[in-house]
């Protein structure tokens, strides 16, 4: 980023405090260019037909399958309402896509509500418990208009951890349901991580947090302390 701000800057465009990263959005929304991994801690851009290899055109009826496959593969079960708040398509268009994809999706009824999922998807195993601390605006809790399948208390976040953020900040999940919330605070060579929970957990639930911890340290190469605590 900042030797894309320096080449603007040498051809006469200034990049000025929020002037660079809304070039570089524009630039992006324009299919000009693409982001790409990091480099320490920059960002790294290039030119999207340089990264990006060419695909063969769809048209409207092809692209809605590939979508609503790829949807629901990656965030089934869910509904037709979950859909259309994660895509933008209409209604409509959402239900022409389950019909172009077929037997490639699932159909079943819970407590009244259709739901789609793909059809050649494993079932879940009950063999662990496993936990996650998941990041504000994360896919699992984004992904869905109906979160209450999320949530313990029908989908309300509970007011006692507003201090942490809502269902979209820093949750804590096991099993896939919201447990509670985190925060994090740096230390020098130590990541702080408290975690408030809406109810005591077991055993279990708790090695499994724990577990969640490490893994965050291995991804941060860093120690992380984890602190748990319930409301």
């Amino acid at each position: 980023r900042p030797e894309l701000g320096r080449a603007l800057s040498g051809a006469g465009i200034s990049p000025e405090g929020q002037r660079l990263p809304h070039l570089l959005l524009r630039a992006e929304l324009d299919q000009l260019i693409v982001s790409g991994p990091r480099r320490g801690k920059e960002f790294t851009y290039s030119l999207l037909e340089e990264r990006v290899p060419k695909v063969p055109a769809m048209d409207r009826s092809e692209a809605l399958t590939e979508l609503t496959l790829r949807y629901f593969r990656s965030h089934g079960p869910a509904q037709v309402q979950d859909f259309t708040w994660w895509s933008g398509v209409t209604a409509g268009e959402a239900r022409r896509g389950i019909t172009f994809a077929g037997a490639a999706l699932e159909h079943r009824v819970v407590e009244g509500k259709d739901y789609w999922s793909d059809a050649a998807a494993e079932g879940a195993s009950n063999a662990a418990v496993v936990a996650h601390l998941l990041p504000n605006f994360d896919e699992y809790t984004v992904g869905y208009r109906d979160r209450s399948a999320l949530m313990p208390t029908a989908g309300r976040f509970d007011p006692s951890l507003l201090s942490f953020g809502s269902i979209l900040s820093n949750v804590v999940t096991v099993d896939g349901v919201v447990r509670g919330a985190w925060r994090r605070s740096s230390a020098r060579s130590t990541m702080l991580i408290e975690a408030r929970l809406f109810e005591k957990l077991t055993e279990r639930e708790t090695a499994a947090v724990a577990d969640a911890g490490r893994r965050m340290s291995r991804f941060l190469g860093r120690p992380v302390e984890l602190a748990l605590a319930h409301r």
